[in-house]
């Protein structure tokens, strides 16, 4: 079962240059992740994150200190 190219949408898909349908295709696709058009999403840590695991590593080497 072979789908439609997912760039231009109208050919089927070639088995050598799969899931796109030519090497034009597949090299837009390309094109389009090294120029930053895809993305994958990220979430940002808060501005305080590094203090937040220097105070958690802190208590968990005082828990251990403690035993």
């Amino acid at each position: 079962m072979s789908g439609k190219c997912p760039i231009c949408k109208l050919n089927e898909a070639v088995q050598a240059f799969k899931p796109f349908c030519s090497k034009r295709c597949a090299d837009v696709d390309l094109h389009r992740w090294l120029g930053g058009h895809y993305a994958v999403p990220a979430v940002e840590p808060p501005d305080d994150f590094d203090a937040e695991i220097d105070a958690a590593m802190s208590d968990i080497e005082n828990a251990h200190k403690l035993h």
